[in-house]
């Protein structure tokens, strides 16, 4: 049941369903029954947050947990703003239409740094106050990660929790040391994140001392509490078979900028260009096995009716298995890929490293026809 507020709201924007949740592949649970409620906010409007794939691959691993339910909330455009302050709605999440203030913890990805402005609207827009000192244990933890987080000193204020590196370990992690305090009862916030930074790649803020030159550069960061660690190393996942790629999507009923089923088949670059901030952020180079890769494909296209498929990385083409990956069943047992050929039939490396390679669902005949004008180019 909506909220009267956001009824009027709605009726008085454009895209109206940005707002109002209920898309195929969102998952609902029993509020009551969970031990963690995690809020996953994308800085910027809905359209460019459901593109992202790092969003999908975290909502499915958090939400695998029974007890556990994450939840997706995005920075409104300016009329839905200016709706939710006259009207004194604040921000929420398009599964249970909670504020945000209901939750656990709220996370923020920061993908670019144009969006650190977002992120304190979004605050704004829940009522949470800017600065982590500000908040004490009955506000929800704030937690940020994503590739700005390289760079945390100039957002660190605002946050508790801030993750170094890949968060398919650390996450969990987060959500079951809160889900450890809150059983055990009368847990104070700094015990609690004391706790928290003893997980690998996990920063919190409020543990070190900050020392700048006069130009304003870091030049010293030292801990303050006991057991911090003065040097905190990000966290990589060694082996990525270890965690197989999201099978259902939510699928947005506003048309996303990325709207297509999308798996990663393998994450970081054997290239090192030095004007490439993933390919360093990302390192060493892991691949998922073109077997895994198959699987989910299937299983993906069939649950979310996709009928194209995105193979992501940095550098498909540097795929160990590439000649697996271009013959990848889809969901019905056919697929396309057209990486850049060579004058000697061999696949170009160079030339198609940066193709994103895409598969789109096709008939029998389709699919012979395509195969037949391709054969003629070589």
């Amino acid at each position: 049941m909506f909220d009267p507020k956001l009824k009027e709201a709605l009726g008085r924007v454009q895209k109206p369903g940005r707002y109002t949740g209920g898309e195929p592949g969102s998952v609902y649970k029993d509020k009551e029954k969970m031990d963690v409620r995690f809020a996953f906010c994308f800085p910027d409007t809905y359209e460019v947050g459901m593109s992202f794939l790092g969003e999908k691959i975290l909502y499915e691993l958090l939400n695998s947990h029974e007890n556990w339910w994450c939840e997706r909330a995005f920075m409104p455009w300016l009329d839905m703003k200016a709706e939710m302050e006259r009207l004194g709605l604040p921000l929420y999440t398009m599964e249970s239409k909670d504020p945000l203030t209901a939750f656990d913890a709220v996370g923020f990805t920061l993908q670019y740094e144009l969006s650190y402005t977002n992120i304190l609207a979004m605050l704004d827009l829940a009522h949470i106050p800017f600065y982590a000192k500000d908040r004490d244990e009955s506000w929800p933890l704030i937690v940020a990660g994503g590739p700005c987080a390289c760079n945390s000193e100039p957002i660190a204020d605002f946050f508790d929790v801030i993750q170094l590196g890949e968060g398919e370990n650390q996450l969990p992690g987060i959500c079951a040391e809160i889900e450890k305090a809150k059983k055990e009862g009368g847990v104070s916030k700094k015990e609690l994140l004391l706790r928290i930074a003893k997980i690998p790649g996990v920063y919190i803020p409020a543990f070190y001392d900050v020392e700048y030159y006069e130009d304003g550069r870091v030049k010293a960061i030292t801990p303050n509490e006991p057991g911090i660690p003065a040097r905190i190393t990000k966290a990589i996942i060694k082996d990525l078979n270890e965690f197989a790629p999201p099978t259902n999507f939510v699928v947005p009923m506003v048309g996303a900028i990325q709207d297509r089923a999308s798996i990663e088949v393998l994450r970081g670059c054997v290239r090192g260009c030095r004007f490439c901030q993933a390919g360093f952020l990302y390192r060493p180079m892991r691949q998922r096995d073109a077997g895994l890769l198959n699987r989910a494909a299937q299983e993906l296209c069939a649950n979310t009716g996709y009928e194209e498929l995105s193979l992501s990385s940095l550098s498909t083409s540097d795929h160990s298995q590439l000649e697996e990956l271009r013959v990848l069943l889809t969901a019905n047992g056919r697929s396309w890929s057209a990486p850049v050929y060579a004058a000697d039939g061999t696949v170009d490396m160079q030339a198609s490293r940066r193709v994103e390679i895409k598969f789109r669902l096709k008939d029998e005949e389709m699919m012979n026809q395509i195969a037949e004008m391709l054969e003629e180019t070589k």
